[in-house]
């Protein structure tokens, strides 16, 4: 069996609106994105890092921490476009310029800049072990975040629990609960290009979806939009650098 082509996608927009030039703006000492781009560049399963971006100075930092670059047409750099169509131009770019066809893609979110190799490497695992069209990372969800545990409010006004049903049916110990909840956190997706070609909704998931459950998960998780996130998330990396 010929070795599957595992790429790594980072996409990064110029237009950031909450904090200007975000993605190339110095955290702990280097450019947003090149935390994510060096992380990725020490997988031991990634045969490919590139960034998509719109931005010619992103380019330019990207290249600098030893990414490909890929730039994406204006239509799919705007702030109402999903992830799915820059995924599939970065793919498709490459099959095209370089008769390059990717078995799996690897999403990393450059506003999350404290995963960890190793995230990056136990997701590819254990896409190519379980055969998965897509892998996810999660945190596994509180009690309260849960759907036993909210409350909705109709627009008559009636309270019942999340799906109708009546408040009474709450269970009262989290023991109780029917199964796991589980909350995505945007460190990693790993999924098939398929995917994104799917005939009734493209997507990342695809039909067999295996979860990669973070321990630890306020470690690492991280998402940065605002000036507030930005501040919590430098003290949460500056943590991960002291312990190696």
């Amino acid at each position: 069996m010929s070795k599957q082509k595992i790429i790594a996608v980072i996409p990064a927009r110029g237009g950031s609106k909450s904090i200007p030039l975000k993605n190339i703006k110095k955290f702990c000492g280097k450019p947003l994105i090149a935390w994510s781009i060096l992380g990725a560049k020490k997988s031991k399963y990634l045969d490919r890092v590139i960034v998509s971006t719109d931005s010619t100075k992103i380019a330019k930092v990207a290249k600098k921490f030893g990414a490909e670059v890929i730039i994406r047409p204006p239509e799919l750099a705007i702030d109402t476009i999903g992830i799915e169509p820059t995924l599939k131009h970065a793919y498709e770019t490459l099959l095209k310029d370089e008769k390059y066809k990717a078995d799996g893609l690897v999403l990393l979110m450059p506003t999350s800049p404290t995963r960890q190799t190793f995230h990056i490497d136990d997701a590819i695992k254990i896409f190519k072990d379980k055969k998965a069209d897509s892998v996810i990372a999660v945190n596994e969800t509180p009690a309260n975040h849960t759907p036993y545990w909210t409350l909705v409010r109709s627009k008559r006004g009636k309270v019942t629990l999340w799906g109708n049903i009546p408040l009474k049916k709450i269970p009262t110990r989290r023991q109780d609960f029917p199964q796991q909840c589980y909350a995505r956190n945007d460190l990693i997706y790993v999924l098939k290009p398929k995917n994104l070609y799917d005939k009734e909704i493209p997507n990342l998931y695809g039909d067999k979806v295996e979860l990669m459950i973070i321990p630890d998960p306020e470690k690492y998780e991280a998402d940065i939009n605002t000036p507030g996130e930005w501040h919590e998330a430098e003290m949460k990396l500056r943590k991960l650098l002291k312990e190696h």
